[in-house]
């Protein structure tokens, strides 16, 4: 686990860490299409917020939730800048939505994933469901 007097968990995010997102947005191949401006409108629709930032603000580690608060929480854009990875901040940003106060009576929690990172949110409790087919309306980019 990461050391925590090196980072600190937020859950907003002012106008540098909005800059910084989308900084992180646009190394990943699932979110580089994402503008400043639509990222400030989801940021403000999104049920819940969890950010990482070092000692100097940076935010270098994302992830949000959204969710009903019983039955479903969908975890979406979990993310840590390439210069952090392997060192515990993945981990802490999932622990901290599953451990979640305003989570504690979700009976079901889902993300999306490539295959290659089943095995890493399996240590969460993840697993494939068999018969189940994640379909998806082709995105509009604007």
């Amino acid at each position: 686990m990461p050391h925590m007097a090196h980072y600190t968990l937020i859950k907003k995010l002012d106008e540098q860490q909005i800059d910084d997102l989308h900084t992180l947005y646009r190394n990943e191949w699932w979110t580089k299409h994402r503008t400043r401006k639509a990222i400030k409108t989801m940021l403000r629709h999104t049920d819940i917020i969890i950010g990482i930032v070092n000692k100097k603000g940076k935010l270098i580690g994302f992830a949000r939730v959204l969710t009903d608060r019983v039955f479903k929480a969908e975890i979406y854009d979990v993310i840590v800048h390439p210069d952090y990875r392997d060192k515990g901040l993945g981990k802490m940003l999932m622990r901290t939505i599953l451990h979640h106060k305003k989570l504690r009576k979700v009976r079901q929690f889902n993300l999306q994933c490539l295959p290659e990172m089943v095995p890493y949110y399996a240590r969460w409790g993840f697993e494939e469901h068999e018969g189940l087919v994640y379909l998806r309306k082709k995105e509009k980019i604007k």
